[in-house]
């Protein structure tokens, strides 16, 4: 079998296609603070500055050995775009979303018309930029971005779960205008040098708002964006926090390519779920990864391979304090991973 370049090996392995062995990669935020230290472009100035936030990704590839580089760190860059309160994350903590900035569809009219070119977006546009101009030809360059449905709970707080029940004119609303943001972030993204897109979308999940809303909302706006992906050729990720097993049917009817999920997802049962879509993950970020020890990490990684997972990968974002070694051995075990 052929041997493939990282971005060669990836992208086929995203579409089922035969590779010659498994892609060492993380798709959810790779930054630690070991690899802040390495590379000196640290939390939360890499967060703003796009050449600091270019080079702690980079630092993913140098210092762990993953064979992607993937921006942004954190999932609250969208929401401060159209003017929710951010509480500063500090080095070792991702900012977040600390008030809301939509409280009824006149609030939705008024965000109309923005400017992808604005804010910290922007600033993550440009790291992919810096990126695809040193790595593009050989590397995967992963753009990532937190996804409609809780852009719009970002957006409008807790009242979001009520509103898609009981004001369906509201929700349509903010949510088309959330699906609008994501596709010219996106597209955006892949101007700049991307080539995997992944949609991060917690609160999007089955488990809280059922299948019917799910189908009715999620579906509609994620299949709008892999479209759009797909037209580019842009592989596209989809990673929603949980127990995601009884909902991976409707998650695949997107389109999607990959699907992460998280460490309480059994692989094999998932595997079970779907008919093409590739299956990522699912180490503890915390019990395997940050807590573990390069031995423990090799042992977890075993029986994720044995279970068939597609991608070996944390079933989540990295912990901050998650030391390079176990990072490490989970990259090396899928590296000698053959299919």
């Amino acid at each position: 079998m052929a041997e493939y370049t990282p971005k060669e090996r990836l992208a086929r392995a995203l579409r089922g296609e035969s590779v010659d062995r498994m892609p060492a990669v993380s798709v959810t935020q790779t930054a630690t603070v070991e690899q802040m230290e390495a590379c000196g472009a640290f939390w939360p100035e890499a967060n703003d500055d796009a050449e600091k936030m270019a080079a702690l990704a980079e630092a993913g590839h140098t210092v762990i050995g993953f064979e992607a580089v993937r921006v942004p760190f954190d999932i609250s860059a969208e929401a401060e775009f159209f003017g929710c309160g951010i509480k500063a994350g500090t080095k070792e903590q991702q900012p977040s979303v600390s008030s809301h900035c939509v409280k009824d569809i006149s609030d939705v009219e008024k965000l109309k018309g923005f400017d992808i070119n604005q804010g910290r977006v922007a600033t993550v546009c440009d790291a992919v930029k810096i990126l695809a101009g040193k790595y593009g030809a050989e590397l995967p360059i992963m753009g990532s971005m937190l996804g409609p449905f809780s852009l719009a709970q970002h957006m409008n707080g807790d009242d979001w779960f009520m509103a898609i029940m009981t004001d369906e004119a509201f929700a349509t609303a903010l949510l088309d205008l959330a699906t609008e943001f994501n596709l010219a972030y996106a597209n955006k993204m892949v101007d700049n040098g991307a080539d995997t897109m992944v949609i991060i979308d917690p609160t999007a999940s089955a488990m809280l708002i059922g299948d019917e809303y799910y189908n009715k909302f999620v579906v509609p706006a994620h299949k709008k964006i892999v479209d759009a992906m797909h037209e580019r050729d842009v592989a596209t990720v989809i990673h929603i926090c949980g127990d995601t097993t009884m909902s991976l049917e409707l998650m695949e009817s997107s389109g999607v390519d990959g699907i992460s999920v998280d460490q309480s997802v059994d692989v094999a049962n998932a595997k079970s779920k779907v008919d093409k879509a590739v299956i990522i993950g699912n180490l503890d970020p915390v019990a395997a990864l940050w807590k573990g020890t390069p031995e423990s990490v090799k042992d977890v990684s075993q029986k994720a391979l044995d279970a068939g997972v597609d991608l070996l990968a944390p079933g989540c974002g990295i912990v901050s304090k998650t030391p390079n070694a176990a990072l490490q051995a989970m990259v090396e075990m899928a590296k000698n991973h053959k299919y």
